[in-house]
């Protein structure tokens, strides 16, 4: 019994220490390096032909952390059929994280969140544009850049009230009348994303 736990012992700690020892991946360098040793043995085998491309030959090079907290927050905002903002500089975005609303400052920790259906409010000087968001991601960079992925998305001021009290009434009507949980789970969603479009026009 005692020799079993001091295996067990033995294996955190060896754990502990290969996770305090791996890099983070803030802490990768922004171009991707060749390993040496790979590279000779490779000629040393087949010195008629070029070494593999990695993937990370094809990547773009992360940007550099800045040493300062700079004064502007760099939003790429997309969706799967088009780019609403890219490489927009503004001075704080609030996502709808299903923790909460979040809002996003310059020098913010690194962080991805998942996004609920919500409001996206993007802040530049006195102005603000809000949109509505069905569902995504919002990924945090150490370099004061947020990548924002909506699955689907609309400005505020075009979604339609009427509309959304009709989808409203008709998904609760469901909901009444569903048997299967497929249905159900159906229904529920309906009713959840227009409540909070309800929500993002009154207020």
């Amino acid at each position: 019994m005692f020799r079993r736990a001091s295996r067990l012992l033995a294996r955190t700690t060896t754990a502990s220490t290969w996770r305090r020892s791996r890099a983070f991946s803030t802490d990768v360098p922004a171009t991707p390096a060749q390993d040496p040793n790979f590279i000779d043995s490779w000629k040393k085998v087949i010195p008629n032909l070029d070494p593999p491309k990695t993937p990370a030959s094809f990547m773009t090079p992360r940007p550099v952390t800045p040493s300062s907290i700079p004064s502007k927050i760099t939003v790429n905002f997309v969706l799967p059929y088009a780019s609403e903002l890219s490489s927009k500089e503004v001075d704080m975005v609030i996502v709808p994280a299903t923790t909460g609303q979040m809002g996003v400052l310059p020098g913010h920790v690194p962080t991805i969140a998942e996004l609920k259906p919500g409001i996206l409010s993007v802040h530049e000087g006195n102005d603000v544009t809000k949109y509505f968001l069905s569902s995504g991601f919002a990924l945090i960079h150490a370099n004061s850049v947020a990548d924002i992925i909506a699955v689907e998305a609309v400005p505020v001021d075009r979604i339609d009230p009427g509309l959304v009290q009709k989808g409203l009434a008709e998904f609760t009507q469901k909901l009444g009348s569903a048997i299967t949980d497929l249905e159900k789970a159906e229904a529920q969603i309906g009713i959840d994303v227009h409540s909070a479009m309800n929500s993002a026009i009154t207020g």
